[in-house]
Parts: C-alpha cells; structure tokens; sequence
C-alpha cells in the first residue's frame, strides 16, 4: 500500500480521539497518511493539548480556519482544502463524527472525484435543529464508504437508501480509550482535593444549552441544587465561559462547583472514571461514560447514540425535579457488554480498506 496516499481530516477535539490509534494501524500498513488539521478548534485547550496527550503526529497541515459561523466555517474549510488537493491529490479521505470539518472536507473530494470514508456513519438524533445532524446526513449522503459504530446505525443507513459499502466497524473511541486505560487508572487528581466516588463531573457546551439566558440559568440553578450533595468539577468550555459572563450569572455558581480550565483527553477520562456520575451535553461523554459503567445524565431531549441508553448507563434528563431525584438517588444503571466495543475498531476499518477500497 506504499503507493496509496489518505488524507485524514480532524477539526476538533473528538476527531483527534477518533484519529489516534486509526493513524497507527494505516502507518503500519504503509500507507501515505496526510493528517489536515482544519483549524476549527485551534487553541492550545481545544487542540495542541490532545495532540500531545495521544501522542499524534503534529499535522502535515493545517488549515488554520478558526472560529467563525457555521456557513462562514464550512465554506472556508472547502475552499482552502480544495487549493491543497489541486496541489496534492490523494487517493481516499477518512472523515470522522459531525462537525463542519467532516461535511466540508467531504463534499470538496466529492466534487473532485476522490473517494471518501466516513467513520462513525449512521448515527442520528432525527432532530434537524442541531446542526451536526445536518453534517452527519450530508456526509453519509457523499460518502463512498461507510464505517458504522453499531447495529441502529447500520440500520439507519439502510431505511435511507444506502445498502452498499455499509460496514459495522465498532466504535472507534473505545480504541484510544482501551489503549491508555492503565494511564487512566493511574492518573493523579489530589490537587482537587476531591474523593474518589463522591463528586460529580460536568460537561456543558452546546449552544441550545448555553445559548438562551432562561436554559442557562436553569441549569445553573439545577446544578446549584446538586452541588449541595455532591461537589462538582466544571471544566468550563470557552463557549460556556462566554456566556456565563455575557448573561452576567456566572457569580451565581455555588461555592462547591469548581470550575477548571477545559482538560486534556486523559484527564477528562479519569475524572469521569473516578466520579459517582456525569451530567454531559456531548456526544462522546455518553459512550466514554457507559464503556466505563460511569452513570451519566445527558442534558438534551434526544441522543444520536440510543445504544448509550438502552444497553448502557445513560439517561436523557431536564432541568428538573425528576432528574435532581435520579442524580442524588443510588439506583443506577450498569452497562451491558456492548457488540465490537472492543478496541479493534481501527483494524477492522484498516482491513476493509485493504480488501475493498485498494
């Protein structure tokens, strides 16, 4: 496979968890590997960190586009990966999940008659306002080849038309997180002066979340309520932070909610991994949180990973009475063995590239 050259594209942080241990499997079949790094999330918080944590190859390029609108973002992403592949065909690109860099990048090879992958295809919320499920049904719509994470997500590419190229990987986070878990294990969080078991990890970043005054103080309040049970560790996302300050209710916060600076990829895992339950908006978090049989409480009214709910350890919550009960209550869910989370997600991509693509 010397000859055969694959661009991978990442943007933002999951992408680079998604990418790490698939880079690896590629380089050790000899392949070409382009990393293009779109430059949507592009501090060092957002970006540098995870590069150093999973010990990925510093980009081949970057596109350095910054942050911008969701039209503005796309856009320029399509037009300064299109220069790069004028410059340099390559022969597939490997996308991953749903954020603009993975629709941008897809749709401009498409238009170049180059071959693309889509790892993570088929996942749906079936909830047209976010805007990742409009990236998530315009990629799987172009792309040549699709990797799915489950059976629903095979299924649901199947009810939309696609009966080719359609390949049950597995999940493909649960690579990188099988590969550093004894460095997990092993993480050290005293410096927070927190107990094992007895705090609550927090996650809260998307926009219908954060966005609207009346939604943000609500759980700011419903949040509050719980702190007085249990401390909580908010690693405070740049959007959040923002309009925290912007709706003048970030003094609001209780004393025993800590707010820290967004973390690396390890040690958000090992704060999941030790903490007595996560109340999250991610996407990622719900399937990290059930492999870990870590209960979790996810603040959105739908999910494109259902499997985290019935076979994990996942629930859909409000703001409200009922979710504050089920928080502070010991009656929680366990995770079932889940089919091909196993860690080998990357081999089996890389070995169907190999058979079916080249």
């Amino acid at each position: 496979m010397q000859n055969k050259k694959i661009d991978l594209i990442v943007g933002a942080r999951p992408n680079f968890v998604k990418c790490a241990v698939l880079y690896d499997v590629l380089k050790k079949k000899g392949f070409t590997i382009r990393l293009i790094h779109t430059g949507q999330h592009y501090d060092e918080k957002m970006s540098d960190i995870f590069f150093k944590d999973l010990s990925i190859p510093k980009e081949d390029v970057n596109l350095n586009v910054g942050s911008s609108s969701h039209a503005v973002q796309t856009g320029m992403i399509m037009q300064k990966y299109e220069e790069l592949l004028y410059k340099e065909r390559c022969d597939l690109v490997i996308v991953f999940g749903d954020v603009n860099s993975t629709v941008a990048c897809v749709i401009t090879a498409a238009k170049l008659h180059i071959e693309t992958a889509h790892v993570e295809a088929g996942l749906r919320s079936y909830d047209r306002n976010m805007p990742e499920e409009i990236n998530r049904l315009a990629t799987d719509s172009i792309s040549n080849y699709l990797f799915a994470p489950d059976r629903g997500a095979v299924d649901n590419l199947k009810k939309e038309g696609h009966t080719e190229n359609v390949f049950l990987a597995g999940n493909i986070m649960i690579d990188t997180l099988k590969k550093h878990i004894e460095i997990i294990e092993n993480y050290n969080l005293s410096e927070y002066n927190i107990t094992n078991k007895k705090y609550i990890y927090m996650t809260l970043h998307r926009p219908f979340n954060v966005d609207n005054k009346d939604r943000l103080k609500s759980i700011i309040d419903f949040t509050n309520r719980i702190s007085e049970d249990y401390p909580i560790i908010i690693p405070l996302h740049p959007r959040t932070e923002k309009m925290l300050e912007h709706f003048d209710i970030k003094s609001n916060l209780s004393n025993n909610i800590i707010l820290i600076q967004p973390v690396s990829y390890l040690k958000s895992i090992a704060f999941i991994k030790n903490a007595r339950s996560v109340i999250t908006d991610s996407g990622g978090i719900q399937e990290e949180t059930t492999y870990l049989n870590i209960p979790c409480y996810t603040l959105r009214k739908n999910t494109e990973r259902p499997i985290t709910i019935t076979n994990g350890t996942n629930m859909l919550i409000e703001p409200d009475k009922n979710a504050l009960e089920a928080i502070l209550s010991d009656n929680e869910k366990t995770c079932d063995a889940i089919e091909l989370w196993d860690g080998k997600t990357s081999d089996r991509i890389v070995d169907f590239i190999c058979k079916e693509v080249f």
